[in-house]
């Protein structure tokens, strides 16, 4: 069974997440440097999320559903794959190996995301406690 009921499950946890990584100014320098619009495209629940990096000109952007922006990288995967990834119980070069995540794009801004995953980890666990969702802290 998914961890998420549906895709507004996947957006009040997952996307909230993003939104919050987005625009964490501890981020955004590096949020810069990697310079992209990339998506997750997630299956069950079928949900996406697109995220602009912030530019100098522009805010980062985090859409939920349908959106206007075109992502220059794209990557496929479960919805559970991408919580237990977030949890830091998933490494992405095996995941990726194995074909649990899909990628489309130039490989450098797909290799660019990577430095930004690990402060994450500690961040969407935190999420996860504060809104009382013990059962998604207890993916495994």
């Amino acid at each position: 069974m998914p961890y998420f009921k549906d895709a507004d499950d996947v957006y009040a946890n997952l996307g909230l997440f993003m939104r919050q990584l987005a625009v964490d100014p501890e981020m955004t320098a590096a949020l810069k440097r990697v310079d992209t619009t990339f998506q997750l495209r997630l299956r069950n629940p079928d949900s996406v999320l697109t995220v602009r990096t912030p530019g100098e000109e522009q805010p980062a952007q985090v859409d939920l559903g349908e959106t206007t922006l075109h992502p220059e990288v794209v990557l496929q995967l479960d919805a559970d794959t991408a919580h237990r990834f977030w949890l830091g119980q998933l490494n992405a070069a095996v995941a990726l190996a194995n074909g649990d995540i899909r990628t489309r794009g130039p490989v450098a801004k797909v290799l660019g995301l990577v430095p930004l995953v690990k402060p994450g980890f500690p961040r969407y666990r935190t999420q996860l406690e504060a809104a009382g969702r013990e059962d998604l802290l207890q993916a495994s």
